[in-house]
C-alpha cells in the first residue's frame, strides 16, 4: 500500500481529483496527509470533509525558505511517503528540497512545458498566438517548472478563449490527467531513463496507453 502526502496552497481541487479517483478505483494507495503552507486555505476543508489527515505548515511563521522547508519536511517525513504530490503548492523549492525527495516528487503545471514555465501561463499562451495549450505532470527538477515529463493533456485554443475560460478548461483537462499519473506511480510503472521517463506495461499487458490526452479540434 502506497503512502501519499499531498501538498496544497489552495482549494485543493487536483488534490480532490486525486482522491476521489483513489477511492473510486479501489487504488493500492491512501492520501496519508494533505498539507498547507496557508491556513484558512479553502483546500483544508475540502479535505477533511474527504476524511482526509490535515496539518499547516506557515511559510509567514518561518525565518525564510530553509527554515520552512525544514519544517515542511519533518511534516512530510514523520508519514513516510512514498510519493509526494505537489497540487497547487505555490511555494518554489530549493535544490535541496528537490534532491530530498527526488524519483517521488510530481507536479502539476497549466501549460505544455517546456512552454511558459511560471506564473500567467494562460495569458502568455493567448497573448504568444499558441493555437494548443493543455498541462504537464512531471517529476520535479531543480529548475522551476523542470524535469522528466509524464504525461501532459492538451487542447486546441479557440479564437473567444479568454485568460479565464481557457484556465477553466485546462483546469479540467488536469483532474483527468493528474489521477491518471500518480495512478501510475502507484503501480510502479514509471521509471526514469536518461532523463525521460519511460511508462512500463500494465500487469497482465495489454496496449500502450496515451500519454497526452486531451480534446483537440
Amino acid at each position: 500500500m502506497k503512502k501519499i502526502v499531498v501538498l496544497i496552497s489552495g482549494r485543493g481541487s487536483n488534490m480532490t481529483a486525486i482522491a476521489r479517483t483513489c477511492a473510486a478505483e479501489g487504488w493500492p494507495a491512501s492520501i496519508v496527509a494533505v498539507i498547507c503552507n496557508r491556513p484558512g486555505a479553502e483546500g483544508l476543508a475540502v479535505a477533511e470533509a474527504l476524511g482526509l489527515p490535515v496539518r499547516v505548515v506557515d511559510h509567514r511563521r518561518h525565518d525564510g525558505r530553509e527554515a520552512f522547508e525544514a519544517a515542511l519536511a519533518r511534516a512530510i517525513d514523520a508519514e513516510a511517503p512514498d510519493l509526494v504530490v505537489l497540487a497547487g503548492f505555490m511555494r518554489i523549492l530549493t535544490d535541496g528540497f528537490v534532491r530530498r525527495y527526488a524519483g517521488r516528487l510530481l507536479n502539476i503545471h497549466p501549460s505544455l512545458l517546456p512552454a511558459f514555465p511560471g506564473l500567467d501561463t494562460h495569458r502568455r499562451a493567448l497573448a504568444a498566438g499558441v493555437r494548443v495549450h493543455g498541462a504537464t505532470v512531471h517529476f520535479v527538477g531543480t529548475e522551476v517548472d523542470a524535469g522528466p515529463i509524464v504525461a501532459q493533456a492538451a487542447l486546441a485554443v479557440r479564437d473567444d478563449d479568454t485568460e479565464q475560460t481557457l484556465a477553466q478548461r485546462v483546469l479540467e483537462l488536469e483532474h483527468r490527467l493528474y489521477p491518471m499519473a500518480v495512478r501510475w506511480f502507484v503501480d510502479d510503472r514509471l521509471r526514469i531513463e536518461g532523463g525521460r521517463v519511460v511508462l512500463l506495461p500494465a500487469n497482465g499487458g495489454g496496449p500502450p496507453e496515451p500519454r497526452l490526452i486531451g480534446e483537440i479540434g
